[in-house]
């Protein structure tokens, strides 16, 4: 029951009446719970890089050329992991040159801790030079709106794709539902190697980040992320506000919702305070309004939630 929270209740709705055994009191959880408007805290995404490597571009795509997996983080502070122009932590420096993420998830990991960041995203390789590696059903909280992406071009001497401090939020403020950004290659600057299969040469001292505009890649793109809102932005958050319950507090057994035109309801559950559920009703039918049988229980906060057809 961790999707309940206190958040999306109006208290303007809450009553209490401690008169009769089965008298309670209801709470409207709206869809906001499941529906990602303006002012939805957490939200599910879609992430697709496309791998375009190719000879024509990048002059040549070497033998065994692969992917290391695509590793990152959810923050709230720009530049938190790496940046251009600044010199690569050690996290970065080893997924640049080993495909190695032990040290980058302990950066994540203290991030976290000092509460700038809200996740590591762990996810896949892709062993050949053109596919897709797909992250699904991230989860994104508003707090940490921004997206951090690294992953080695492998082989190379320290070359990695990165997405740096990506908002999902738009200048509004509200989710952003799709988009497609190009993704470029960038030099860690602690390997001096000038080609793909390069020995290994340690850079001394260490250079800062940079893109890579000259041979072999020539300053062109390795790919695409494409990042998708899994939930539709479909249903009105005024209309929601508007659903009301009555009679609040319930004495005879009934409540009715009302001011449903233009929601579809497809699901409705009703909970006591400790998260336990006591009735569901699903394949429902009503206009305007709609009247619910309550179980006879005891005197107290109740919640109900919602769930439009769209889920």
């Amino acid at each position: 029951m961790t999707q309940i929270t206190t958040h999306f209740i109006d208290k303007n709705r809450c009553g209490y009446r401690a008169k009769g055994k089965t008298a309670f009191a209801i709470c409207l959880l709206s869809l906001l719970l499941v529906t990602p408007c303006m002012g939805q805290t957490t939200v599910k995404y879609d992430i697709t890089f496309t791998s375009i490597w190719n000879a024509n571009d990048h002059t040549t795509v070497p033998s065994g050329a692969h992917w290391s997996k695509l590793v990152g983080a959810t923050h709230k502070t720009a530049n938190a992991f790496l940046e251009t122009g600044k010199l690569a932590t050690t996290g970065i420096k080893n997924v640049a040159e080993f495909g190695s993420n032990s040290n980058f998830n302990s950066e994540v990991s203290a991030k976290i801790t000092a509460g700038e960041a809200d996740q590591y995203i762990n996810g896949p390789s892709l062993g050949s030079a053109t596919g897709d590696m797909l992250i699904t059903d991230l989860v994104v909280a508003k707090d940490f709106p921004l997206v951090t992406l690294v992953s080695m071009i492998a082989p190379s001497p320290d070359w990695i794709i990165n997405v740096n401090s990506h908002s999902l939020l738009d200048a509004n403020g509200g989710w952003k539902t799709s988009e497609v950004i190009d993704v470029f290659a960038y030099d860690a600057g602690t390997d001096s190697g000038t080609d793909y299969t390069s020995s290994n040469s340690v850079t001394s001292p260490f250079q800062a980040i940079s893109k890579i505009t000259g041979t072999p890649i020539n300053g062109n793109k390795m790919g695409t992320l494409t990042i998708t809102l899994k939930t539709p932005l479909s249903v009105n958050a005024h209309r929601l506000n508007q659903v009301k319950a009555y009679p609040n507090p319930v004495s005879n057994g009934k409540i009715n919702l009302v001011n449903l035109e233009g929601i579809s309801v497809s699901k409705l559950e009703i909970y006591n305070a400790s998260g336990s559920r006591l009735k569901t009703m699903s394949e429902i039918t009503h206009g305007d309004a709609l009247a619910v049988d309550i179980p006879d229980v005891a005197t107290g906060i109740y919640f109900i939630r919602l769930t439009d057809t769209k889920n």
